[in-house]
């Protein structure tokens, strides 16, 4: 396991488009999709990693709290699943149906949507405004395995409403800590450091 971080991408950056497969349903998921949202969350997840797995349940939870709310939510794996095969699509569909996972689970099997969004670590949380403009990125919350602290998922939450509300996001974002994100060999982008 290698831990990495956020890189922290400009805030302000313009989403970057996608156009990729739900892992349960097959159908095409791009930023077109989510059109008529006033923000649209992209989280970097995937099954095998433990900083996922710890807080998995409360990405849930968030997911089915802002189901009705004018907020699109997609998940993105992009690891490469012949060397880490519970991150392949079909194990990823049995995630969404284990935890009841209510927003879109695309599979980046490029690997080019993590590298536009410069995706590093799972997990990784990207939030747009209506604009599509990067308002935050970085932690789910100061929980990490072992740390003793509230996953409660917080920080992004805190960044959730503040775009719902009208009002400017905290420009005090803190990085996500994670497993690294899982290159093809040779596919690894420049911004990614071991």
């Amino acid at each position: 396991m290698v831990l990495m971080q956020s890189t922290m991408l400009p805030l302000g950056t313009k989403a970057p488009d996608f156009s990729l497969s739900d892992v349960v349903s097959g159908k095409i998921i791009s930023l077109s999709t989510f059109a008529d949202k006033k923000a649209l969350l992209v989280m970097f997840i995937c099954r095998h990693c433990p900083y996922v797995q710890h807080v998995q349940h409360e990405i849930a939870k968030i997911g089915k709290e802002y189901k009705d709310k004018n907020i699109g939510i997609v998940a993105i794996s992009a690891n490469d699943p012949v060397s880490y095969p519970e991150d392949a699509p079909e194990s990823l569909k049995e995630m969404v149906e284990e935890l009841d996972i209510s927003f879109s689970f695309c599979f980046d099997e490029s690997q080019e949507t993590a590298k536009a969004y410069t995706a590093a670590c799972t997990p990784d949380f990207f939030l747009f405004d209506k604009e599509r403009r990067l308002v935050y990125r970085g932690q789910l919350d100061d929980s990490r395995p072992g740390n003793n602290s509230s996953t409660d998922g917080n920080d992004l939450r805190s960044a959730i409403e503040s775009v719902l509300e009208d009002k400017a996001v905290d420009l005090n974002q803190k990085l996500s800590s994670g497993c690294s994100i899982k290159w093809k060999i040779g596919n690894e982008p420049s911004y990614f450091r071991t």
